[in-house]
């Protein structure tokens, strides 16, 4: 039975996980204690973390302002998020006609948040539910605390499918190439190197069992095969952040390096699936002066997948999957066994 046949006259509510950012300057600290506080991003007690997110968003919140005051005073992943959704629920509804279809938005760290999401999906009382990170990338950090955040909160009805991660995705896959072929296009062709620039994650958490930094390369792999032969790219993290040592190489160490061979370079954020405060002041603006600085004529930077075409069927095509599967799936090929922390492994030993 498929999945549209299974769902006639069925409710369906899918929603969608992303981070949040503030919507003003008087949001920003509240929006880092948040962040912080979190146990994915700091493990420490309660007694210690929590008066140290406090600390911390004191210390960042004068120069986060700052930034998101490029933006207009706020983020726009929200606005963004809400985009995706519509389009979503559009998609699904040709996809599965005969359903009643409901997306909603759950941000970890800001307004609309998890719990908010979870009262409304509750209310819609659904038939089944399809739960599905924006990260296609899992990791502790991001798509598990989502999770068990969403874990904690909704009290609803309804069958419950995961989607832990959806990084080869075609859709997704396809909207990057795109993306790039554009921007490379538009620009006449120039001579560059095409740098995948992804969040970073601290050493430690990849070499714990994270799947994050093999799906990011297994995501650009795919990419750079969609594009076809001829383009020397390599993949790069920013946001670093602290004292830890991260994975790396850093985003503006590809950058330097990059300039020092007397090249351009086109940056395509492959983990991010809308704009917000990474891509368009870390790289365009932060980086993109750095690249100036260092003698670089060619800098470009290709747009967030957001609501291409391709990318939202290739998510609506990763929903109507999940529904003919149980639990916590990945849309695609599992991790392998070495990544003892990835969503499916975790929730098969819970």
């Amino acid at each position: 039975m498929s999945a549209a046949s299974g769902l006639y006259g069925r409710r369906l509510a899918v929603v969608l996980f992303n981070l949040g950012g503030p919507d003003g300057p008087a949001a920003v600290r509240p929006f880092l204690r948040n962040l912080f506080a979190d146990p994915a991003i700091i493990a420490a007690p309660a007694v210690v973390r929590l008066p140290l997110a406090e600390l911390i968003s004191r210390i960042r919140e004068r120069s986060a302002v700052d930034n998101y005051a490029v933006m207009g005073g706020g983020s726009p992943i929200v606005e963004e998020t809400e985009a995706q959704a519509r389009a979503l629920q559009g998609a699904l509804a040709r996809r599965l006609p005969g359903a009643e279809i409901r997306v909603f938005v759950a941000m970890r760290y800001w307004p609309p948040l998890i719990d908010q999401a979870a009262r409304q999906a509750a209310e819609f009382a659904p038939d089944d539910l399809v739960l599905c990170p924006l990260y296609p990338q899992y990791s502790t950090t991001t798509t598990a605390s989502s999770l068990a955040e969403w874990t904690r909160r909704y009290r609803g009805p309804g069958r419950s499918r995961t989607i832990c991660c959806w990084y080869e995705n075609d859709g997704l896959i396809e909207a990057h190439a795109e993306r790039i072929m554009t921007t490379w296009e538009r620009a006449g062709r120039p001579k560059v190197r095409l740098l995948f620039s992804a969040h970073g994650l601290p050493r430690r958490v990849a070499e714990g069992g994270d799947p994050y930094q093999w799906q990011i390369e297994a995501t650009c792999a795919a990419v750079a095969e969609r594009l076809g032969g001829g383009w020397d790219w390599r993949i790069c993290y920013q946001s670093r952040v602290g004292p830890l040592e991260w994975i790396g190489p850093s985003t503006p160490e590809a950058i330097l390096a990059t300039a020092e061979e007397g090249l351009g370079v086109l940056i395509d954020p492959v983990a991010f699936v809308s704009e917000h405060i990474e891509t368009l002041v870390e790289l365009d603006r932060d980086y993109a002066t750095l690249a100036k600085e260092a003698g670089m004529e060619v800098y470009l930077r290709a747009p967030v997948v957001g609501v291409a075409e391709r990318f939202i069927d290739g998510l609506a095509g990763a929903v109507e999957r999940a529904l003919v599967k149980n639990g916590v799936c990945p849309d695609g090929a599992a991790c392998p066994e070495k990544l003892s922390r990835c969503g499916r492994r975790q929730a098969l030993a819970a």
